[in-house]
Protein backbone atom coordinates (compact mmCIF):
# COMPACT_ATOMS: atom_id res chain seq x y z
CA UNK A 1 0.00 0.00 0.00
CA UNK A 2 1.53 3.31 -1.09
CA UNK A 3 0.68 5.18 2.14
CA UNK A 4 2.53 2.57 4.20
CA UNK A 5 5.48 2.77 1.79
CA UNK A 6 5.45 6.56 2.24
CA UNK A 7 5.52 6.17 6.05
CA UNK A 8 8.48 3.80 5.76
CA UNK A 9 10.31 6.28 3.49
CA UNK A 10 9.67 9.12 5.94
CA UNK A 11 10.96 6.99 8.79
CA UNK A 12 14.14 6.18 6.83
CA UNK A 13 14.66 9.87 6.08
CA UNK A 14 14.09 11.14 9.62
CA UNK A 15 15.20 8.14 11.66
CA UNK A 16 12.05 8.25 13.77
CA UNK A 17 8.47 9.43 13.48
CA UNK A 18 7.69 8.85 17.14
CA UNK A 19 5.41 11.58 18.46
CA UNK A 20 4.30 12.76 15.00
CA UNK A 21 0.65 13.36 14.18
CA UNK A 22 -0.66 12.08 10.84
CA UNK A 23 -3.71 14.12 9.83
CA UNK A 24 -5.76 12.65 6.99
CA UNK A 25 -9.23 12.44 5.55
CA UNK A 26 -11.40 9.31 5.81
CA UNK A 27 -10.05 7.63 2.68
CA UNK A 28 -9.96 3.82 2.75
CA UNK A 29 -6.15 3.77 2.70
CA UNK A 30 -6.03 5.84 5.90
CA UNK A 31 -8.79 3.99 7.75
CA UNK A 32 -7.38 0.54 7.00
CA UNK A 33 -6.14 -1.69 9.79
CA UNK A 34 -2.78 -2.06 7.99
CA UNK A 35 -2.22 1.71 8.01
CA UNK A 36 -3.30 2.01 11.65
CA UNK A 37 -0.83 -0.75 12.54
CA UNK A 38 1.98 0.97 10.60
CA UNK A 39 1.25 4.26 12.39
CA UNK A 40 1.18 2.56 15.78
CA UNK A 41 4.50 0.78 15.11
CA UNK A 42 6.10 4.08 14.05
CA UNK A 43 4.76 5.90 17.13
CA UNK A 44 2.46 8.13 15.07
CA UNK A 45 -0.85 9.40 16.41
CA UNK A 46 -3.58 9.38 13.77
CA UNK A 47 -5.90 12.37 13.36
CA UNK A 48 -8.79 12.59 10.90
CA UNK A 49 -10.80 15.50 9.64
CA UNK A 50 -14.52 15.68 10.11
CA UNK A 51 -16.44 13.97 7.34
CA UNK A 52 -17.37 16.52 4.68
CA UNK A 53 -15.08 19.25 6.01
CA UNK A 54 -13.62 20.98 2.96
CA UNK A 55 -11.85 23.63 5.05
CA UNK A 56 -9.89 21.02 6.94
CA UNK A 57 -8.84 19.39 3.69
CA UNK A 58 -7.70 22.56 1.83
CA UNK A 59 -3.98 21.98 2.45
CA UNK A 60 -4.16 18.40 1.20
CA UNK A 61 -6.11 19.50 -1.87
CA UNK A 62 -3.47 22.13 -2.66
CA UNK A 63 -0.69 19.54 -2.22
CA UNK A 64 -2.51 17.06 -4.49
CA UNK A 65 -3.07 19.74 -7.15
CA UNK A 66 0.66 20.56 -7.12
CA UNK A 67 1.54 16.86 -7.37
CA UNK A 68 -0.79 16.36 -10.34
CA UNK A 69 0.42 19.51 -12.12
CA UNK A 70 4.11 18.68 -11.67
CA UNK A 71 4.00 14.95 -12.40
CA UNK A 72 1.40 14.56 -15.13
CA UNK A 73 2.59 17.43 -17.38
CA UNK A 74 0.51 16.38 -20.39
CA UNK A 75 0.53 12.69 -19.52
CA UNK A 76 -2.75 10.85 -18.93
CA UNK A 77 -1.46 7.51 -17.62
CA UNK A 78 1.64 5.60 -16.57
CA UNK A 79 2.63 2.41 -18.34
CA UNK A 80 2.57 0.44 -15.08
CA UNK A 81 1.79 0.74 -11.39
CA UNK A 82 5.52 0.45 -10.68
CA UNK A 83 6.25 3.44 -12.94
CA UNK A 84 3.57 5.48 -11.14
CA UNK A 85 5.07 4.57 -7.74
CA UNK A 86 8.60 5.48 -8.87
CA UNK A 87 7.47 8.82 -10.31
CA UNK A 88 5.54 9.56 -7.12
CA UNK A 89 8.52 8.85 -4.87
CA UNK A 90 10.88 10.81 -7.14
CA UNK A 91 8.54 13.79 -6.96
CA UNK A 92 8.10 13.49 -3.18
CA UNK A 93 11.87 13.32 -2.71
CA UNK A 94 12.34 16.47 -4.80
CA UNK A 95 9.39 18.20 -3.11
CA UNK A 96 10.82 17.57 0.36
CA UNK A 97 14.55 18.01 -0.28
CA UNK A 98 15.04 20.44 -3.18
CA UNK A 99 11.81 22.27 -4.05
CA UNK A 100 11.77 25.69 -2.40
CA UNK A 101 8.54 26.86 -0.78
CA UNK A 102 7.72 30.54 -0.36
CA UNK A 103 5.85 29.87 2.90
CA UNK A 104 9.07 28.37 4.34
CA UNK A 105 11.29 31.33 3.49
CA UNK A 106 12.20 29.82 0.10
CA UNK A 107 13.64 26.70 1.69
CA UNK A 108 12.79 23.05 1.15
CA UNK A 109 10.72 21.33 3.86
CA UNK A 110 13.78 19.34 4.99
CA UNK A 111 15.96 22.48 5.17
CA UNK A 112 13.22 24.31 7.07
CA UNK A 113 12.72 21.42 9.48
CA UNK A 114 16.46 21.11 10.07
CA UNK A 115 16.91 24.84 10.71
CA UNK A 116 13.88 24.91 13.03
CA UNK A 117 15.24 22.28 15.39
CA UNK A 118 16.49 23.80 18.59
CA UNK A 119 19.85 22.85 19.96
CA UNK A 120 19.76 20.95 23.25
CA UNK A 121 20.14 23.20 26.27
CA UNK A 122 23.00 22.49 28.62
CA UNK A 123 22.81 23.97 32.07
CA UNK A 124 26.03 25.38 33.50
CA UNK A 125 26.48 24.61 37.18
CA UNK A 126 26.18 27.65 39.42
CA UNK A 127 29.40 28.83 41.07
Amino acid sequence: MIVIDALAAAERTRGSLAGAVMHTDHGAQYTSRAFADACRQAGIRQSMSAIGSSVDNALAESFNATFKRETLQGRKTWSSEREAHLDTFRWLHRYNTRRRHSSLGHRSPIAYETSSRTAPTTLIPAA
